[in-house]
Formats: C-alpha cells, structure tokens, sequence
C-alpha cells in the first residue's frame, strides 16, 4: 500500500479552499435583500467527504484501498427560513414593513471561517513536512 501524503494535502487544501470562498460569500450577503432581480440570497454549506467512500474501502475480500484524499461533493443551499426585521421604510419590505434577510448567523460563520483556516494551515504543514521528508530521502539516496 502507498500513500501520497502530498495528493492527499494538496486535496484538502483545495477543498478548504472552496469551504473558505463559501462561507466568505456567505458573510458578504448577509444583510442583502435581493440579488440583482434574481431573488433573495440563500446561504450556502459545503458537502465534502473522503475521496473514496466508506464501503468501497471497507468491502469484505478486498485489500485495503489506499487513502486519496478528500473532496467537495456538492454546494448546497441551506433550508432556512429568512429572518424578518421591521424596517417599514426599507425599499425591500412588504406590505407589512418586514423586509427579509437572510438567516446567516455571523457567529456561526466566523467559527467556521476559523475552523477552515485552521484546517487549511494544517494541511500546508502536513504538505510541508512531506515534501521535507522527500527531499532527506533523496539525500539519504545519494550517499
């Protein structure tokens, strides 16, 4: 079995990537009210996983599959209802006053904008130490 820790980080880090420009732009429009004449934003979650799914490496008879990384498999909308606030002299509100934002928690964005981070830090370090390790291998080689 021969794993590629470079693939694999180098993986990860494009994914966290996606991550980041998805809650980035879900920060942008958090107080929007409409799109352009497209409607109201809807925020937006990223779907990733491994690269090969559980049973496919677990399948009884077979050797163990060799990890290949991760990947995003979909970005989807979130299915929340908006966030109403009274602002009667809003050119977005409706009969009522209400104008619709929304549901974007500011909070919950910004943890998971530090998570991604973290994680994409993680993995350029991981990418780091491979590439040290092959390049010791290589001098190792020489002699």
């Amino acid at each position: 079995m021969s794993v590629d820790p470079v693939s694999i980080s180098r993986s990860a880090l494009d994914v966290e990537w996606q991550r980041m420009q998805v809650v980035a732009q879900n920060l942008a429009n958090e107080n929007t009210t409409g799109i352009g004449g497209r409607g109201r934003y809807v925020p937006l979650t990223l779907v990733s996983g491994p690269e090969d799914g559980f049973s496919r490496v677990m399948k009884a008879g077979s050797p163990a599959a060799e990890p290949r990384g991760v990947r995003v498999f979909a970005v989807e909308p979130r299915r929340i209802p908006y966030r109403e606030v009274y602002e009667p002299g809003h050119p977005s509100a409706n009969a009522a006053g209400f104008v619709a934002y929304p549901n974007i928690s500011h909070a919950e964005e910004m943890v998971m904008l530090m998570r991604t981070a973290r994680a994409y830090e993680s993995n350029l370090t991981a990418l780091g130490l491979a590439q040290q390790m092959a390049m010791r291998a290589l001098e190792i080689g020489k002699r």
